[in-house]
């Protein structure tokens, strides 16, 4: 699976599941926790997804604002542990 791929998939669920605005222009430096778009809930909902979606595990810890609060932390931090 390519950045890409990883990187479409997670803004497609972003906005469809939790902002719930499919047709929402995400940015990759948006800030989406920061920016009041995802709460804390939706995080770790992200973080079932992405274990379910890509097979790689993201723990409590690194569930937060400073590491997950845009597309781009996000793809780093799948890409890190495919």
């Amino acid at each position: 699976m390519t950045e890409h791929d990883i990187r479409e998939k997670l803004r497609a669920y972003i906005t469809r599941e939790l902002i719930r605005d499919a047709k929402y222009p995400l940015k990759d430096d948006e800030g989406i926790i920061s920016g009041g778009l995802m709460d804390s809930f939706a995080l770790a909902e992200l973080g079932v997804y992405v274990e379910k979606t890509f097979n790689v595990y993201i723990p409590d810890p690194d569930l937060t604002v400073a590491k997950m609060d845009t597309l781009d932390l996000m793809v780093v931090r799948v890409l890190r542990d495919l």
